[in-house]
């Protein structure tokens, strides 16, 4: 569980993500560290990737409905699978979501 001072820390620096603004690499690291560890923050740093790369101007109904949704890749170039194994999708997944 997440204190109040870090949450609001951590909201923060989405926010400065999400606009483009300057973030540090010690920043990013720690935005990452709780990222890996909690699926609410990782689904919360995907919303502001996406928010990042889109900017504010968009207003096309499906990617509303994505982004509301929290679906959909941060990378508007990325293609969908193309593999032979399907453990090859899951590369790059958070740790929570690996295999125990």
């Amino acid at each position: 569980m997440l204190s109040p001072e870090k949450r609001e820390l951590l909201k923060e620096i989405m926010q400065r993500v999400a606009s483009g603004s300057s973030v540090t690499l010690e920043e990013r690291k720690y935005l990452h560290k709780y990222a890996d560890k909690d699926q609410t923050i990782a689904s919360w740093l995907h919303s502001a990737r996406r928010e990042q790369l889109k900017g504010k101007n968009e207003t096309d109904q499906i990617e509303t409905l994505l982004d509301s949704l929290n679906l959909g890749s941060i990378d508007p170039d990325a293609s969908h699978f193309q593999g032979d194994d399907l453990a090859d999708f899951f590369i790059g997944a958070p740790s929570w979501l690996a295999r125990s």
